[in-house]
């Protein structure tokens, strides 16, 4: 799924994402905005949450760990690099690290924590100052290509081991739960994904042969691709809606334009404002 905007700028869900019954679990990394609140626990590769973010359940990175000021995690947080706390960070579990830990002052750990590596007593620097003092640094140097390789690094570290994958993104605010996922920046969410809750968004994307156990509601346009089923309504306030080919909608449909693709199944009502257009399938050539 190809990559749009910049980053924490809209809400990205990853091909092959899978909302499990505690966990949202993804093979890339986790990015959350500020005092975004994500009800599952997570699991990804690396996990980076700003100031005020809040997690209903656990946190497993395989990699790092960076959680900013007032970050709360309601159960334990399993690292399989290097953890970084920054002041006042809660977590309702226990802290194991196999790397080294880096904790400001003033952090509860309920259930008290481990590290194999360093562990560094101190207030690390919240994770938007670094990258952006970090940043401007090699700019003012002159090192744009070092600049470049951080950010491909933080969206990706193991990029060269593995086939690249996008990160999970959760912009400011956000709310990501079982019952909604509810942003007020566009969404998109990628192929061979299995979610549950109805998305909340400015326009909505939704990749192939992806199953949505909710609805899709948004005020701008709606695109859904082909092979896709929603366990619930589409609608749009001011936007038109796009669906491909194969894609089934087990609710109804309110819009100002509607496109319907090949095999394309809405099993409740649908209501456009303004044209219904139905592709059909192409007609074979004469002999």
């Amino acid at each position: 799924m190809p990559g749009h905007g910049t980053p924490l700028d809209e809400l990205v869900v990853p091909d092959g994402t899978e909302a499990q019954e505690r966990d949202l679990v993804t093979d890339g990394d986790v990015l959350l905005g500020t005092r975004a609140t994500v009800e599952f626990g997570v699991r990804g590769r690396n996990v980076v949450a700003s100031e005020g973010v809040r997690f209903g359940g656990a946190i497993e990175a395989e990699g790092d760990c960076r959680l900013d000021m007032w970050a709360d995690v309601a159960e334990s947080v399993l690292v399989g690099g290097d953890a970084y706390l920054g002041e006042r960070v809660h977590i309702g579990g226990e802290l194991m690290v196999a790397g080294d830990l880096d904790i400001g002052d003033d952090v509860d750990i309920e259930e008290g924590f481990e590290a194999n590596g360093w562990i560094v007593i101190r207030n690390p620097m919240p994770t938007i100052v670094f990258l952006f003092v970090y940043l401007k640094h090699l700019l003012v140097v002159g090192e744009e290509d070092a600049a470049q390789r951080l950010i491909d690094e933080l969206i990706d570290e193991d990029a060269a081991a593995e086939p690249e994958t996008e990160p999970l993104v959760v912009p400011a605010n956000g709310t990501v739960s079982d019952d909604a996922w509810r942003v007020s920046t566009p969404a998109r969410i990628g192929d061979e994904c299995r979610l549950h809750g109805n998305v909340r968004a400015e326009s909505i994307t939704v990749g192939r042969d992806t199953e949505l156990y909710g609805s899709l509601r948004a005020r701008g346009d709606i695109h859904v691709e082909s092979g896709t089923v929603v366990h619930g309504d589409v609608t749009t306030r001011d936007g038109s809606i796009t669906l491909a080919e194969g894609v089934r909608v087990l609710g109804d449909i309110s819009c100002g334009e509607l496109e319907l693709g090949t095999d394309t199944v809405v099993d409740g009502v649908m209501r456009a404002a303004g044209q219904i257009t139905m592709q059909n399938d192409p007609r074979p050539e004469a002999d």
